[in-house]
């Protein structure tokens, strides 16, 4: 049901997906890296999509203090993984025990780490990739054209660098809801 009313809502908004409402990813496991991350709107969009599209085995990661009631369970029907924070350099292992668990999932995750503008794209959605065995697959919210673009998955390499500068590539024209907060700074001249 909450379908119907996801992609209702998303046209509502002007939306649209490319390709035309087909969410083109085949893997079981992956990791879903989503940018730029310039606003709260990208939680609400990534949550609609989320529903519109049925990827239901399409999970985030959040603190585990908010999945307590009274509203926990909101959080968790919204496809969030309780991780605990208080030990960052365990975040990855955890994480990668989370895809071990399971047969088919995908974590949703902002390269960034923040909303704000950065200088460089965190490493632990590249580590939880190479060290679960999974391909990455890169969502772009452009915000300018109102469109969720899909790359092909891509397995980390042995060289950061060169995935990296893929990555950047690819996300570096999308436009988020703040232009100014994305990656295009960050690519090569």
């Amino acid at each position: 049901m909450f379908k119907g009313i996801a992609r209702f809502i998303l046209r509502l908004m002007g939306w649209k997906t490319q390709p035309a409402g087909v969410f083109p990813i085949q893997p079981k496991k992956y990791v879903m890296i989503v940018a730029p991350h310039t606003s709260g709107w990208d939680f609400i969009i990534g949550v609609l999509y989320r529903s519109a599209l049925q990827l239901t085995h399409a999970r985030y990661l959040g603190k585990m203090e908010l999945f307590r009631p009274p509203f926990g369970f909101i959080f968790k029907w919204l496809g969030g993984t309780p991780v605990n924070r208080s030990s960052s350099q365990n975040m990855v292992d955890e994480v990668v025990k989370i895809f071990n668990q399971h047969d088919r999932f995908a974590l949703a995750l902002s390269p960034e780490g923040t909303r704000k503008r950065v200088e460089r794209l965190r490493t632990g959605f590249y580590n939880i990739a190479k060290n679960a065995g999974v391909p990455i697959v890169m969502v772009g919210l452009d915000f300018k054209n109102k469109r969720v673009i899909f790359s092909k998955p891509f397995m980390p390499s042995d060289n950061q660098q060169h995935d990296f500068d893929h990555i950047l590539k690819f996300f570096g024209p999308i436009k988020g809801k703040y232009p100014d907060n994305g990656l295009g700074h960050l690519l090569l001249p």
